[in-house]
């Protein structure tokens, strides 16, 4: 910079002292943070909708006189249909009244956090579905209506809302129709209350009846599945090892008849009855196989997965690192789950490697199926993904599948483990 520079060379206009030992700043002002030619910053302009009468209070003041006429409302429905399925529970008509009014008390929760949300600020997560056993038809839905713990919880809500917001809109009107100082006050304790109720009134149930009612649903799950296996079992028996078992039975019978009379062609029928045995024991083997390998009892998961891998028809690597073996229970579920999942692989991937990998990570049991092929599994479709994700979510697992179009595909099981 030259002599002729504006302003080098000639004293500040306002001298800064400086303490001792205190770092002037590039200003030469003590804790100032200043732009260019010295101009300290503009201060930020105030945040919108800030202070005693900002557009927070007005939106409380809103929800307050509002109360009333929301309030009123919600008494007389959950008054009305309440009291009518309780009076009419002792006919055909009321308990399914009682239940369809629960499932309106349910609405009416959820408009008042849309309106807490809207003019309260107070976000609070939606409860879930009451839980529903499949296949229970009418029935199965009135009863889950009438066990919805969120669903009483706003009608109790409808009840003792109403002397709230009858006090809340009187004392709100009158503080609005009086100039009074305490306005933004009073309005923020009211406000403050409601956000309290629909916290503790219309929020989702806590964890433990969350838990209660997953594992409900997961018992009807269970109990399902093990009802499907033994109608699989009795039709494997009765298609495959019993029929095969009757033919063999009468030829055993014929060749008894020729025995005397023609003994060489005894003999053969004889020799036809011993390989429809042979056939008949392999059967029998692979429904054991199907029940429970010996296999995996004797030698645990490494073994088991490695015999299911070399039916694959297509190249299967196996790893399994775990520590210790898990209880026999999730030892088994593992084993099945990764033998249909290996099926699917055979029969619907078009791969030409799959690797299966299993591992422990913490309290779980991590398997992942991986396999090259042409990807496009859902698990929504109705297939044997879902029933599968179903089954491993009764025991607290789950089933996470990675598939998009054109593969390659990815399928993750997480199972407790158990010892």
């Amino acid at each position: 910079m030259g002599r002729g520079t504006p302003g080098w060379g000639r004293p500040h206009p306002h001298p800064t002292r400086v303490p001792p030992g205190a770092a002037p700043s590039r200003s030469g002002r003590l804790g100032a943070v200043t732009t260019r030619g010295d101009r300290p910053a503009p201060a930020p302009p105030p945040v919108k909708g800030r202070g005693r009468f900002g557009a927070t209070l007005w939106k409380e003041v809103a929800h307050l006189l509002s109360n009333l006429p929301v309030c009123l409302l919600s008494f007389v429905y959950v008054t009305v249909t309440v009291a009518a399925g309780a009076a009419l529970s002792v006919t055909v008509v009321g308990l399914p009244l009682l239940a369809a009014g629960l499932a309106g008390a349910r609405l009416v929760g959820r408009l008042e956090r849309a309106r807490a949300r809207v003019l309260l600020g107070v976000r609070v997560e939606e409860p879930g579905r009451p839980p529903r056993r499949p296949g229970g038809g009418v029935s199965g839905a009135v009863w889950a209506s009438l066990r919805d713990a969120v669903a009483w919880r706003a009608v109790l809500y409808g009840f003792v809302r109403l002397p709230w917001g009858v006090l809340t809109f009187a004392v709100t009107l009158v503080a609005l129709a009086v100039p009074w100082p305490a306005l933004p006050y009073l309005a923020r304790t009211m406000a403050d209350v409601d956000r309290a109720m629909v916290r503790g009134l219309l929020g989702p149930s806590d964890g433990l009846e969350r838990r209660v009612a997953e594992l409900e649903s997961g018992r009807g799950v269970v109990v399902d599945a093990a009802a499907a296996d033994l109608r699989r079992i009795e039709r494997d028996l009765h298609d495959g090892a019993q029929a095969r078992l009757v033919a063999l039975a009468m030829a055993l019978g014929l060749a008894k008849e020729k025995a005397a009379e023609d003994p060489g062609a005894a003999a053969r029928m004889v020799e036809e009855a011993h390989g429809e045995v042979k056939l008949a024991l392999r059967e029998l083997r692979d429904l054991a196989r199907g029940i429970h390998p010996a296999v995996l009892t004797d030698r645990g998961l490494d073994a088991a997965l490695s015999a299911v891998a070399s039916r694959c028809t297509v190249p299967v690597t196996v790893t399994v690192d775990l520590p210790e073996r898990p209880a026999r229970a999730t030892e088994g579920i593992a084993y099945f789950t990764v033998s249909e999942l290996l099926q699917n692989v055979s029969k619907h991937a078009r791969a030409r490697r799959a690797a299966v990998d299993v591992r422990r990570s913490g309290d779980r049991l991590l398997i992942r199926v991986t396999d090259d092929g042409c990807g496009g599994a859902d698990p929504s479709g109705g297939t044997g993904l879902a029933g599968l994700a179903e089954r491993l979510g009764a025991v607290d697992g789950r089933l996470v599948v990675d598939s998009p179009p054109n593969g390659p595909t990815t399928v993750t099981a997480e199972l407790p483990w158990r010892t």
